[in-house]
């Protein structure tokens, strides 16, 4: 503990301590001037700054900053340091517009594609996830900014977000959704974390004592301070008793008074108060530290230019049959009204107000040099059915040598605040679509949404797709230079894209009834469930096209066997065996070939980016820890491996494995021994302590039934003699009732005196 911090806090009043716990506006703390402690701003993110110029006030516009690309399109660059460069000059911009913390980046789960704030979350694997939250802290935090982690934990739905209560079980949630908030809290140190709204397992996350306190800071070691979202606190005695230490917005006097009220009456300890006015005072002093405000100024161009590059490097392409890149001189259709107006961001908390916004038609022009570009609007901005809209884009496609369709997902259908009802375009522009394609061959749809779109109507009939994503105030740009072959497309998704609506893992158990959400598919979300239901997608996890192609060679690791502690290095070559310069992304898999546990076919546990120019062979290494082979075992309450086989699966996306090699993993868990009466015969028999001193006893117990089955005739009875089979997931004890007669002792003693031997085994 900071000594000054530790003085400072014995020096507090009780209501100064208790108006620290609670803001003093909307977006700032409250200060402690004749102690030194300034007040601290925080702004909303996690792609741009939403400064607003009044702290009081949280609906007015902001001041101007860059709308840098959704996490929805960042995620696709698999850029680890792309991601890094953003935060920093997001940071840039927190600085000059004096704000010490960002509230951002959001690390929530993809659990269903419909979520409406999807486009601010980065994936539906939480490894990927974890990768790029912690990338963005890092860089945002290098300028002496804070990060706002968030939402913690299991928001993954707009549906009653303030008071659905999520039902998960502890190793979904362990497996699923926390790791990337665990990754992001180990190796980013965000100086503060988010709850959520949402009721987790029947608590409030603004209350839930084990999430915030015995999970987040005791077993990961979280130094900041937990902050409410806007609103999602309660009861601020019972929050500050599960860890919440600082409730947003303020001012609240009513909240200070019940904390002043609690401490003097008894019903809260005023231990747990200096505790959160410690973790408030010390990252308040932190942000103090970083000079903020006039003169301080940022780059705008520079801003502007990395935003287009970003964004480049977010799109995915997803479909090409040769028509990308556009050839020099061809006349072009460009059909569509978010060509004119750029859909580049979505609605709700995060909305940016941008120092500037391109739009695509004048940067496609700009790119198209003196080759016709010709615009129609070909939807209204409504959901009405134009016809006429529809005719004048065929028109104009049958005289282009390339019809763009610029096809936006209206805000109607996509924001915060609500989540969408189905994967769909609008009528208009599926027909649209449709109408085009059928007239001109050399059809491109340019899709900008933040998050997958059904597409099985109409791709077919075109002949490429690029995923635009709410691509941020530069984007027009990035789309022009991915067309003309200016950049080479490099984006991967970093969620499936499925083929129906009832294939997506959640579709049973969404949104929710009576106040309860069930997330009844466990571990299976994304990938992990189109791999076990071995169901078709429209587009699979970490996939994307590129205008090169490229070849994986010679895989290798640096062990074929070793201890889990150990963990292991993944080795593969990968050449541009193509004619232009271009990236790719390795992604290595980890699948247990047996567990006793059910686990994933595969799931991701490495990746790499590399740039190559055509012939060019570079080595990518992806590190494998302990966490790469384990699983969370309830029974244990623990991480665990098990010896056994792992396959390593080396590949472009989930559903291009180019290599696979397998390795023995030794486990050095010293385990307790789990098994109690109601144990069945097959757990006796995988307990490694239980089968040491059960085996004597199976053996007399088979060789019986053997007898039973067999009898005095000597022939083998009809049903068999798999003993495991017929006797295996039945209680021993249950087992040995039947035989009581002939037992030396009574079947329950026989059963405890096995277990006190088995739990004496080291």
């Amino acid at each position: 503990m900071n000594p000054d911090i530790q003085s400072i806090v014995a020096s507090m009043t009780l209501e100064e301590k208790a108006a620290l716990c609670v803001g003093a506006s909307a977006w700032t703390t409250t200060p402690i001037e004749r102690l030194g402690a300034p007040e601290m701003v925080v702004s909303d993110g996690p792609h741009g700054i939403r400064r607003l110029p009044d702290v009081n006030q949280m609906t007015t516009q902001s001041l101007p900053a860059t709308c840098f690309p959704t996490a929805s399109c960042t995620a696709c660059s698999w850029d680890r340091d792309l991601i890094r460069e953003m935060g920093a000059a997001i940071a840039e911009e927190a600085i000059a517009l004096n704000v010490d913390v960002v509230l951002g980046p959001g690390a929530n789960m993809k659990r269903s594609p419909l979520c409406g704030r999807n486009f601010e979350y980065f994936s539906e694997d939480p490894y990927l996830a974890g990768e790029l939250a912690a990338a963005y802290i890092q860089g945002v935090q290098s300028k002496g900014v804070g990060t706002s982690l968030k939402h913690y934990a299991a928001n993954n739905q707009e549906y009653q977000r303030f008071t659905i209560n999520a039902e998960v079980d502890e190793r979904t949630l362990r497996e699923i959704y926390l790791p990337a908030f665990e990754k992001a809290v180990k190796q980013g140190k965000p100086w503060t974390v988010m709850c959520s709204y949402n009721k987790v397992n029947g608590r409030f996350a603004s209350e839930h004592h084990k999430l915030l306190v015995e999970i987040l800071k005791d077993e990961w070691g979280f130094e900041g301070l937990v902050v409410s979202d806007w609103g999602a606190v309660r009861d601020r005695v019972k929050a500050l008793k599960g860890g919440l230490d600082w409730e947003m917005p303020g001012p609240q006097p009513r909240r200070v008074q019940q904390v002043i009220d609690a401490v003097r009456c008894g019903d809260l300890d005023e231990a747990i108060l200096d505790e959160s006015a410690r973790r408030i005072l010390g990252i308040v002093l932190k942000a103090s530290q970083t000079p903020k405000g006039a003169p301080a100024t940022f780059d705008a161009d520079a801003h502007h230019a990395l935003a287009r590059r970003i964004a480049s490097e977010g799109m995915v392409l997803l479909k090409n049959d040769g028509v990308l890149p556009l050839k020099p001189g061809q006349k072009l259709a460009a059909i569509g009204r978010s060509a004119l107006s750029a859909h580049f961001q979505g609605g709700g908390s995060s909305h940016i107000n941008p120092t500037r916004v391109d739009a695509p038609l004048d940067a496609l022009r700009a790119r198209a040099g003196d080759a016709e570009v010709a615009h129609v609007e070909g939807y209204p901005a409504d959901d009405a059915f134009r016809q006429d809209l529809i005719d004048e884009a065929v028109q104009l496609a049958q005289r282009a040598d390339v019809a763009l369709l610029y096809i936006a997902l209206p805000t109607y259908k996509e924001s915060e605040g609500y989540d969408r009802v189905d994967l769909d375009l609008t009528a208009q522009q599926i027909a649209l679509i449709k109408a085009v394609a059928e007239v001109q061959q050399r059809s491109v749809v340019i899709i900008n949404s933040g998050a997958p779109v059904a597409m099985s109507e109409w791709i077919d009939g075109v002949a490429a797709v690029l995923q635009g994503w709410m691509m941020g105030q530069a984007g027009a740009g990035a789309i022009a230079d991915i067309l003309y072959g200016h950049v080479n497309p490099s984006g991967k998704l970093a969620e499936t894209f499925p083929l129906r609506l009832a294939d997506t893992p959640a579709y049973l158990n969404w949104p929710g009834e009576m106040g309860k959400v069930r997330y009844g598919e466990g571990l299976f979300i994304g990938y992990r469930w189109y791999d076990a239901r071995q169901l078709p997608v429209l587009f699979p996890f970490g996939y994307g096209l590129s205008y090169t192609t490229f070849e994986y060679s010679n895989p290798r690791v640096s062990a074929k066997s070793f201890r889990d502690a150990d963990g292991v290095t993944v080795s593969v070559d990968v050449t541009n065996t193509g004619a232009v310069a271009g990236k790719e992304t390795a992604q290595v898999y980890v699948r247990d070939r047996a567990a006793s546990l059910a686990r994933p076919e595969k799931e991701l546990k490495g990746f790499a980016k590399v740039e190559l120019q055509p012939g060019e062979t570079k080595t990518v290494t992806v590190e494998l820890d302990f966490r790469a082979f384990a699983f969370w075992h309830p029974g244990y309450g623990r991480w665990v491996t098990e010896d056994g086989e792992f396959d390593i699966l080396i590949g472009a996306s989930a559903a291009d494995i180019r290599h696979a090699l397998t390795v023995a993993v030794q486990s050095t868990a010293d385990l307790p021994c789990l098994l109690d009466r109601e144990s069945t015969i097959r757990e006796w028999m995988t307990d490694p302590r239980g089968r040491v001193v059960f085996e004597p006893l199976y053996a007399q117990m088979e060789a019986g039934l053997r007898q039973l089955l067999i009898g005095e005739e000597g022939g083998e009875s009809t049903i068999g003699m798999d003993f495991m089979g017929m006797m295996g997931d039945m209680p021993l004890v249950s087992v040995l009732m039947w035989q009581q007669d002939r037992l030396p002792a009574h079947p329950e003693d026989i059963v405890d005196g096995l277990l006190a031997q088995a739990r004496s085994l080291n």
